[in-house]
């Protein structure tokens, strides 16, 4: 049972949930985002960004490895700062495109 941490762009989040349920039905401990401002049309202010940049580092810290929601190979800036964090700390890293969820069915888990 690893505890592992969702990193990715907050537009994915059908991808998000599809992950987070596969990961648990393997026995693992899901970390996810609290909400997919992206993907919800929800407005940030830096403030905010800063606190969500400084939690989700505190979720990784926490975690024995991170999966990169990366679809169709998208990784943005921040997701890239998360990955090189985990790296550098000696996480695992796994990644959604080179997973069997990227080629399935998004209604099969």
């Amino acid at each position: 049972m690893n505890v592992i941490t969702l990193c990715g762009s907050t537009k994915f989040k059908e991808q998000f949930e599809q992950a987070n349920a596969h990961l648990t039905l393997q026995g693992n401990i899901v970390i996810s985002l609290g909400f997919f401002e992206q993907y919800e049309g929800i407005e940030l202010n830096d403030e905010q960004i800063r606190l969500f940049e400084k939690i989700h580092i505190k979720k990784i810290d926490m975690s024995d490895e991170i999966f990169v929601i990366d679809v169709n190979g998208y990784i943005g800036e921040s997701t890239r700062k998360e990955i090189d964090y985990a790296h550098i700390h000696e996480k695992t890293v796994n990644y959604y495109s080179k997973s069997i969820l990227a080629n399935s069915n998004k209604n099969r888990i």
